[in-house]
């Protein structure tokens, strides 16, 4: 028998996936654990490798759709079966259509049918595509206002009927239904009754190519604009003289890498500055619920990742417990996992702070958005060299090149005021300036 290959449930709260890339096409051998499809969720991209060794046999669900976990996507002919010696499978027994939408399916298969042709297979075919089209809960508003899916245009991902596709549809039915004919227009008032429905003008499209948003995308947005109406975002900035730290990197990364295996960048710097001043100022750490504010016992620091197709943050678990080295290694870790898709769901969950690196592209600063539940998201610009007045222990002054780095934080004002914000940035400065730790 075939191994049925299934939608996995990505963490206890995850319901649905959307396959976003096959791997492999139907004929192609595959081995066990070898990735076979990408699929994207309410939490991560992922890469899931195959149930078994064998040879593709069917893709049952195509690019684009979103299905129901424990779903069988598609099949695998196990070594020494035949990819085609399997017959193709029955289709699934016709749904009954809503009551609303039956004439207009029977208006369909009475033109499309020659006479002497049986409609289910059409009424199959149909009810197929719909159910490729679109999502459990779209099906279900759908019955529940008797609209027929195949007069809904989908703006998803591969023509797929979104939620707000649905929504949009009924809203516009609604619209666009005539007056009551109990309530006559008034003759002497002809303007204000127009015979015809006045619509809005649809606006010229701007040129350029239009393409759907990825999951993504559209969970990136969602969440940006919910923290925006969430926190009230204050930023504070600091100059930080990042020469010390500049000059240990550059005599230890040869040294570190041969000892431990991993590269020596700057971040666990900036992470460890992070943790020993969240350490003093707990309330930088904490978060509101409802009425009330939660002191987390631990320190989960999100690292944001940008990667070619949007952005996630991985968590640091109880980062205030790990060494430097344990530090460079959970972050080395975490940043090539989510550039592989390798992440799991709660590789994302928990995290209590974040701290987010736009300088390595250039920027001399930036003005993050919090993170939430976070209260608080620490941001770190480029690293340059510039002039700064120097005062030796004497008091004496002198101008020399240092290199340079701009901190940003980024807090809900709610929960943080000025001066803990403030005094939390001042000790990470400190704690990057007169940096005293081992770097292993």
């Amino acid at each position: 028998m075939p191994t049925d290959i299934i939608m996995p449930q990505m963490g206890e709260s995850i319901v649905e996936g959307t396959i976003t890339k096959w791997l492999k096409k139907p004929g192609d051998k595959i081995q066990r654990d070898e990735p076979l499809f990408e699929i994207s969720t309410d939490k991560v991209d992922a890469e899931i490798p195959a149930p078994a060794s064998g040879v593709l046999q069917e893709i049952k669900v195509t690019e684009g759709t979103t299905v129901g976990v424990n779903t069988v996507v598609g099949t695998i002919a196990v070594d020494g079966e035949s990819a085609s010696a399997k017959p193709a499978a029955a289709p699934p027994p016709p749904k009954p259509a809503p009551a609303a939408a039956a004439p207009q399916k029977e208006e369909k298969k009475a033109a499309a049918a020659p006479p002497q042709a049986t409609p289910a297979p059409a009424v199959d075919e149909e009810e197929e595509e719909e159910e490729a089209r679109s999502s459990p809960l779209v099906r279900k508003i759908a019955r529940e206002h008797g609209v027929n899916l195949s007069q809904v245009s989908g703006t998803g991902l591969g023509g797929r009927i979104t939620k707000q596709d649905i929504l949009s549809f009924i809203e516009g039915q609604s619209s666009s239904q005539p007056a009551p004919a109990a309530i006559p227009a008034r003759a002497a008032e002809p303007a204000s009754t127009p015979s015809t429905p006045t619509t809005r003008p649809t606006p010229a499209p701007f040129p350029g190519d239009l393409v759907p948003m990825t999951n993504m995308r559209k969970l990136i947005a969602k969440h940006m604009i919910e923290s925006r109406r969430t926190s009230a975002h204050v930023h504070c900035m600091y100059e930080v003289d990042f020469t010390r730290i500049v000059n240990l990197r550059a005599k230890h990364k040869n040294g570190f890498e041969q000892r431990h295996g991993v590269r020596l960048t700057f971040m666990p710097f900036f992470v460890r500055a992070a943790i020993m001043a969240l350490q003093q100022w707990p309330i930088i750490n904490a978060s509101i619920e409802g009425e009330n504010i939660r002191y987390h016992r631990n320190i989960n620091v999100g690292i944001a990742v940008a990667l070619d197709w949007g952005l996630i943050v991985p968590v640091v678990k109880n980062a205030g417990d790990l060494n430097f080295l344990g530090l460079q290694r959970s972050i080395t870790d975490l940043g090539e996992r989510a550039r592989t898709k390798k992440l799991k769901p709660e590789d994302v969950e928990g995290s209590t702070f974040t701290v987010t690196n736009p300088g390595q592209f250039g920027a001399v600063f930036g003005l993050p958005i919090i993170n939430q539940p976070n209260s608080a998201i620490m941001g770190v610009g480029g690293i340059t060299k510039m002039p700064l007045v120097i005062t030796d222990k004497d008091g004496n002054d002198s101008i020399a090149i240092r290199s340079v780095v701009h901190l940003t934080l980024g807090y809900d004002h709610r929960l943080i005021d000025g001066a803990v914000a403030d005094q939390f940035m001042a000790q990470v400065k400190k704690n990057l300036e007169i940096w005293s730790e081992e770097v292993g």
